[in-house]
């Protein structure tokens, strides 16, 4: 049967997720049986446009492909590369806060984060008066993919540009039919890329962030794979529905930064209908130049609330883009654990908000992630 290795893929990809060290309850169940479905979309995705000849890019993850702790204010793309070809990217800049470029020598497996062979944003590249650009890309040794992250700092001004990759030499010709063979062996890499995806980013949490003190947030250093411009914060938290962590960091002059919270099955909580995100332009910044997130099961009634949803555990990233300079501890988090009851006296510039402002709040969310995917 053609599709077998795919479905007794499917059948370990569920012990996978059954099995996972966290799973204490139902709703951990339901969410791991959610994640999956999204996986199972994405290996169907990725297997089937593992294309190097007429490469095309995909949507590498979404809202529902999520994987990675992916951040809520990027669109990420990805177009697999040969070694030993040379590619003609082009498109338009748009007004996105970040465009930046990585070439990878493969995919992430349980045990390493895959080579980065480069990677730069679009300073380095000339770029029309009208936004246009082009670049070419390899032949290079060992070149697997190309990833290319579009990020959002306001998501109701900025706007997405236009991306468009295709092997050099090959414009007006096709590639030959479909066979057999070829669809048994996608079958075949989708199941492979479903486990090891699951594998992998279980791992990848625990090695980089379970290790870490509880309610705690590194200082920001570097972001494993080689992401030149962009550094992080990282941690993880364990409340109470009684309990709040605040989370005070200077507002930066980096064109992006950013915080969110993420699931123990290391992906991005709700960040279209709940507030589980903020950028600084969509933060509130105190009058002494910091910002202070409150992250809460409870509503606190302040603007930078970041909502649980139910996760009395899970993940905390910051994020720092297109970086002119290296971060120091002072340019990141400070983090303080107070009662939910206690924060009109704990936060120094307390201002509450209405339940009706809050909504407008998600609306404009809701509306905005609804013009971006569209982009």
């Amino acid at each position: 049967m053609l599709t077998q290795p795919f479905a007794e893929a499917i059948r370990a990809a569920e012990k996978i997720i059954t099995s996972a060290p966290h799973v204490l309850g139902e709703q951990d169940l339901v969410e791991g049986y959610d994640y999956l479905a999204g996986s199972i979309r994405a290996s169907i995705q990725m297997a089937w446009a593992y294309e190097r000849d007429f490469p095309y890019f995909v949507r590498s993850t979404g809202p529902y492909t999520k994987m990675g702790l992916d951040n809520p204010d990027t669109l990420y793309f990805h177009a697999w590369l040969r070694e030993d070809a040379e590619y003609v990217v082009t498109g338009v800049r748009g007004s996105t806060a970040d465009l930046s470029f990585q070439i990878l020598d493969g995919d992430y497996s349980p045990v390493e984060v895959p080579g980065s062979l480069a990677a730069f944003d679009d300073r380095e590249i000339e770029i029309g008066p009208d936004g246009s650009f082009r670049l070419t890309v390899g032949p290079a040794p060992g070149a697997a993919m190309l990833v290319v992250r579009e990020v959002f700092s306001d998501w109701a001004t900025e706007r997405p540009g236009t991306l468009r990759v295709e092997r050099a030499g090959r414009a007006g010709y096709a590639p030959p039919p479909v066979t057999l063979d070829k669809i048994t062996k996608r079958y075949g890499v989708a199941g492979k890329i479903l486990l090891s995806r699951l594998r992998t980013f279980l791992a990848f949490a625990e090695r980089f962030y379970l290790g870490l003190p509880v309610n705690t947030l590194t200082a920001p250093r570097p972001t494993p794979g080689g992401l030149s411009t962009q550094y992080s914060s990282v941690g993880h938290y364990d409340l109470t529905d009684d309990q709040a962590m605040i989370v005070t960091v200077p507002a930066s002059d980096a064109p992006y930064q950013g915080i969110q919270l993420g699931s123990m099955w290391y992906v991005s909580l709700d960040y279209i209908n709940h507030q589980t995100s903020l950028t600084a332009a969509q933060a509130s910044v105190d009058a002494d130049g910091m910002i202070r997130y409150v992250v809460s099961e409870r509503n606190p009634g302040v603007a930078n609330w970041l909502e649980r949803t139910g996760h009395h555990r899970g993940y905390v990233q910051l994020r720092w883009q297109r970086l002119s300079r290296a971060l120091t501890a002072e340019d990141g988090p400070k983090v303080d654990i107070v009662a939910v009851d206690d924060l009109p006296k704990q936060l120094p510039y307390y201002e509450a908000i209405g339940e009706e402002a809050y909504r407008e709040r998600i609306a404009a969310r809701q509306a905005a992630t609804a013009n971006r995917m569209l982009g």
